[in-house]
């Protein structure tokens, strides 16, 4: 589907057409899903937040204005819910008193390692990423993992393009550092 269909298929499901969101939905869903285990880490985390993005997109699709394509705005969608989810499930942890044995819980830098079971470098740098602040590893995830442009990125994360630069150069050079003093220590 090109951005025309797309168009065209934004406005039908505006007007109330189930059919022409169902097929926005299938053709969003698996990249919302991938941006919402990116960013939670966890699967079924991830596909409850992919679902509540699209029936919030659903919900709010007659006031979409299309400023922006619709991915764009359904991914800012998601990279909310996701970051919220995320910042709450930790929030609720600090206050828990741990029972005997947890549950496991798929870390986010196996759900950033590119491939799945990636060689030692891609594992690596997924599980640094998990060290970086929310803000600076959304922006990473959404600039190079899911390809978007700093303008993009700042839309969904709801700053100004510059913050988005800066969230990224101070990111590098983070993870150039991080890099380095696991180098050293192996040797």
């Amino acid at each position: 589907m090109d951005a025309l269909d797309e168009n065209a298929c934004v406005a039908r499901a505006q007007a109330g057409n189930m059919e022409a969101f169902r097929v926005l939905v299938d053709r969003h869903r698996e990249r919302a899903y991938t941006l919402a285990l990116r960013l939670t880490g966890v699967p079924a985390d991830a596909e409850e937040v992919a679902q509540d993005a699209f029936v919030r997109a659903w919900r709010a699709l007659p006031g979409f204005r299309g400023e922006a394509a619709f991915g764009t705005w359904l991914h800012r969608i998601v990279s909310r819910l996701a970051l919220d989810r995320r910042e709450r499930l930790v929030r609720r942890a600090q206050h828990e008193t741990p029972t005997a044995e947890p549950p496991e819980i798929v870390e986010p830098a196996s759900a950033l390692s590119d491939p799945p079971g990636g060689d030692d470098a891609g594992s690596r740098l997924a599980r640094l990423l998990e060290g970086l602040p929310e803000r600076a590893r959304a922006a990473v995830v959404l600039y190079y993992y899911e390809d978007r442009s700093v303008a993009e990125v700042a839309r969904t994360l709801g700053v100004p393009e510059g913050t988005v630069k800066t969230l990224l150069s101070r990111a590098r050079a983070t993870l150039r550092e991080s890099w380095s003093r696991e180098e050293a220590r192996a040797r």
